[in-house]
């Protein structure tokens, strides 16, 4: 036996991701790569496996890209009502889009709708771009602020998470901080508007988006975040909800299949809420 068959599989997927500018290796596992659930208040862990086993955050990236975009909100170098204009490599994006053309013009808004609903990759473009003026500048932004959260496990390469094309490697984080990422964006209630919307039309409702996100129609109190997906990464997702005043942000990531990654989500929140609301022994 070849000594990298006899690792672990978690050791395993930390060599692969490590491996200088290789190709992404598929990492998906049943149930999940890694998973956890945090009290979004104190920051409490109350469940985690394999929380800190790194993996492929596909779109999921697009939080980042909603944290950044709440920064120049706040700052006031940016407003809603702010029109952005698409370039050329925006609409040359692929994947999950809303098929933005060259020289089209729309409100932050209504790219922050695409990005979060529609997970749309032009979006994620052409919003880096308008930020950042590149979505080279847009990526370092994003680390230098994955380190100021101290999101040690995460490293983005793309505005997007779009599998990575020849030469390039792919985003890389954890459960554990994707799930910090979430809780910070729950930091900011504007954001909810965008991640618990379910459909939405856009450029004049000749477009109808609808969000990949079904925990928001089966999950009780559930109003975000963001999922992810592509065929190496497996299924991912973010996910919060709100239940008598108590916010939980569960991250699940790299399961084989979609159903998969919906259930154990949905199970691990539920069960986290369920111990909460049990009351403490008599003494």
């Amino acid at each position: 036996m070849s000594i990298l068959r006899s690792l672990p599989a978690a050791v395993f997927v930390i060599l692969a991701l490590s491996a200088p500018a290789r190709a992404a290796d598929p990492i998906s596992r049943t149930p999940f790569l890694g998973a956890i659930v945090l009290d979004a208040g104190s920051g409490e862990v109350l469940f985690e496996d394999h929380a800190d086993v790194p993996g492929y955050p596909a779109s999921i990236v697009k939080l980042m890209d909603l944290l950044l975009v709440f920064d120049e909100l706040d700052a006031g170098r940016l407003h809603l009502s702010d029109t952005v204009t698409v370039s050329r490599e925006a609409e040359r994006m692929g994947g999950s889009q809303v098929y933005l053309a060259k020289d089209e013009a729309f409100p932050v808004e209504d790219l922050l709708y695409a990005l979060m609903i529609q997970s749309a990759n032009d979006a994620a473009v052409a919003i880096a771009e308008h930020i950042a003026g590149s979505k080279d500048a847009f990526t370092t932004r994003m680390n230098e602020k994955a380190v100021a959260l101290g999101l040690t496990g995460t490293t983005f390469h793309s505005v997007h998470g779009l599998p990575p094309g020849k030469g390039q490697l792919p985003d890389v984080s954890t459960a554990r901080d994707l799930a910090r990422l979430g809780i910070e964006a729950c930091k900011r209630p504007d954001v909810f508007a965008y991640t618990s919307t379910k459909e939405r039309g856009f450029r004049n409702d000749t477009f109808i988006m609808r969000s990949h996100n079904g925990l928001l129609r089966t999950l009780d109190g559930c109003d975000g975040l963001k999922t992810g997906y592509f065929r190496l990464a497996g299924f991912s997702v973010v996910a919060t909800a709100e239940r008598d005043g108590t916010r939980l942000v569960a991250a699940v990531i790299g399961c084989k299949e979609k159903k998969v990654r919906d259930a154990e989500a949905a199970r691990l929140m539920n069960e986290a809420f369920a111990r909460l609301r049990r009351p403490a022994p008599a003494e």
